[in-house]
């Protein structure tokens, strides 16, 4: 019989940090039947110890823990750790996603979810963290921003942009599938003395998305997360 040297890839661990017994099964038929290993914990303390020991590739954190607020495990996490976090949480308002995006999370998915939207955003927040997202060269579907050159081209032909649309493009690419909160699009494009100025935001997102779409992209490129932000995906 023939045999192989070649080892199979390592099974990336996910770690989930969930208080509600019937939401970790549920998370760990979807994500074992995606080829994760599982780990699972009830509370925040025991999921900040499980996320040292561990080292997971990704984690899924609800909001509602019963020993701290999801937010402040979020927070005292990315005090030491990169790992991608997705919010899995019933709350839907605008002020939580906001305050979770702010403090760390690479993405936000409210319950009830649906498996296949979840499991793609996991592996949308795993590539991010893989990608060296600090290259000067970002490529987005068919948009490709050159950070250091100030350079913008949709499938290879240039798209003239103003500096603050090329700033505030640039900083939706560098978080690309990722919501943008526009608190943060304010602080990074305009200063820290915009930040309750958000028809700036809708002023120029709705400006590049009519370059984008008379350079062919569709309209979606640029999605709004109403009362948070923006997102930019793959056109």
């Amino acid at each position: 019989m023939k045999t192989t040297n070649e080892s199979k890839p390592a099974q990336p661990v996910a770690l989930v940090i969930d208080d509600e017994a019937q939401i970790r099964r549920l998370l760990r038929v979807v994500l074992e039947g995606d080829g994760y290993r599982v780990f699972d914990v009830e509370d925040g303390a025991a999921g900040l110890r499980e996320a040292a020991h561990r080292h997971p590739d990704v984690i899924v954190l609800d909001l509602g823990l019963p020993d701290a607020d999801g937010v402040a495990i979020l927070k005292r996490l990315r005090e030491w750790s990169t790992t991608p976090v997705l919010i899995l949480s019933v709350r839907a308002g605008p002020e939580e996603k906001i305050a979770a995006l702010d403090q760390g999370a690479d993405d936000y998915v409210t319950k009830p979810f649906e498996a296949g939207e979840l499991l793609a955003r996991l592996r949308a927040v795993q590539r991010r963290a893989h990608t060296g997202q600090e290259s000067p060269v970002l490529t987005v579907g068919r948009l490709e921003i050159d950070l250091a050159g100030h350079d913008v081209r949709v499938a290879g032909k240039p798209l003239a942009l103003t500096p603050t649309e090329f700033n505030l493009l640039g900083l939706l690419a560098r978080h690309a599938g990722r919501v943008v909160t526009q608190r943060q699009i304010l602080r990074d494009v305009w200063g820290p003395q915009t930040q309750e100025q958000a028809q700036y935001t809708r002023v120029y997102v709705t400006h590049l998305r009519k370059k984008l779409a008379a350079a062919g992209l569709p309209a979606s490129t640029i999605t709004t997360e109403p009362g948070i932000g923006y997102r930019l995906v793959g056109g």
